[in-house]
């Protein structure tokens, strides 16, 4: 995003701070109005000719591209790995840190490794663990029972 001096353009199509079109006004000219109203100038694209400019309120811009680079990250998927045999304390220590996780905006894979004919058990386990992040965190994939282990992703609401 490139604001206010940085803006090499001779001339700029300028948006005013209500969203009104003030047409192609001489960059300085739109810098000096910018000054005289306290906001800052944002050019909103360098592809077209004059570049669209718009006055946006001081600290709203920064605001706008914190914004657009958190909308622009995509989620990574994180594993948490369980086992059918884990205590209380275990479990709750996991859906804390799954909660952790889906609250930072990233997705959760959860895997029950399997020994044996452990597969209700750890569909029973997967269940009331996605029962607990419901708040947080939905299903993006069923239970998956395949070989040695169960798994679900859950992403965040």
């Amino acid at each position: 995003m490139i604001m206010n001096e940085k803006i090499k353009a001779a001339e700029v199509h300028l948006t005013g701070v209500d969203g009104e079109d003030l047409g192609v006004v001489a960059t300085s000219e739109a810098l000096a109005m910018a000054r005289k109203l306290k906001v800052d100038l944002v050019c909103t694209s360098l592809m077209s000719s004059p570049p669209p400019c718009q006055l946006i309120g001081a600290g709203a811009a920064k605001q706008e591209a914190q914004q657009a680079r958190k909308r622009e990250k995509a989620p990574k998927v994180k594993e948490i790995r369980l086992t059918t045999q884990i205590e209380e304390h275990d479990y709750d220590t996991k859906r804390q840190q799954a909660e952790r996780i889906l609250s930072s905006g990233d997705a959760v894979l959860l895997v029950v490794k399997l020994q044996g004919k452990e597969g209700e058990r750890a569909k029973e386990l997967l269940e009331s663990l996605l029962k607990d992040l419901s708040s947080v965190g939905r299903k993006q994939t069923g239970i998956q029972l395949s070989g040695k282990q169960a798994a679900v992703q859950v992403d965040p609401l």
